[in-house]
């Protein structure tokens, strides 16, 4: 993916990443810090896959190929929030996106999760500014998992948001996007917004 990506984008870039979409903006990084002027790492990891973590995955894929509806309905209420799980309209949004996604996306993606690096072998060879977000809720991806990302790159700022899970970027839309800009724009990197001048 990260090559994929480098290939089809020319010059510097900001390599912004949520959950998986982290993991492949710090393997941007990795296949070239010359070109990353900065990362947003939004509900990411960085571990490599766990003992015990494969039949897990190849239930949720299994799951995918027989009712993508019954997916949606055992996976996203944990990608909350639990305050937003009755929030009907976040809801039916999440789960049209799933089942846009279809099973054939959601299983790449999960191989592509199971084929993860370790990306703890070369976070501290990062050495361009990291901005790392998570929600105060997120069980998927936790603040302290955040926090030793942070730990291990050397120029890294952890934002926590609250009222947030996994899925903080539609759960707290403003925030996240007043967030990355502001710290953007701390970088040298943006220009404020009104808001924030």
């Amino acid at each position: 993916m990260a090559a994929r990506l480098l290939a089809e984008v020319e010059g510097p870039l900001i390599a912004v990443g949520h959950s998986l979409g982290g993991r492949v903006a710090m393997e941007v990084a990795r296949q070239a810090p010359t070109r990353v002027q900065a990362l947003v790492l939004a509900n990411t990891g960085h571990n490599a896959r766990a003992v015990g973590e494969e039949p897990k995955r190849q239930a949720k894929i299994d799951l995918a190929h027989r009712d993508m509806a019954a997916l949606a309905a055992d996976w996203l209420p944990g990608m909350l929030d639990p305050a937003r799980i009755g929030d009907s309209a976040l809801m039916a949004d999440l789960t049209d996106m799933v089942l846009a996604a279809g099973p054939d996306v959601h299983e790449r993606q999960i191989r592509a999760l199971l084929g993860r690096p370790d990306a703890a072998t070369y976070l501290g060879q990062i050495t361009c500014p990291v901005l790392l977000m998570t929600g105060a809720q997120d069980l998927w991806s936790p603040v302290a998992q955040h926090q030793e990302i942070a730990d291990l790159t050397p120029h890294s700022d952890l934002h926590v948001i609250e009222h947030a899970g996994h899925f903080m970027p539609v759960e707290r839309p403003d925030e996240t996007a007043a967030l990355v800009l502001g710290w953007l724009s701390r970088q040298g990197l943006a220009t404020p917004t009104p808001q924030e001048a």
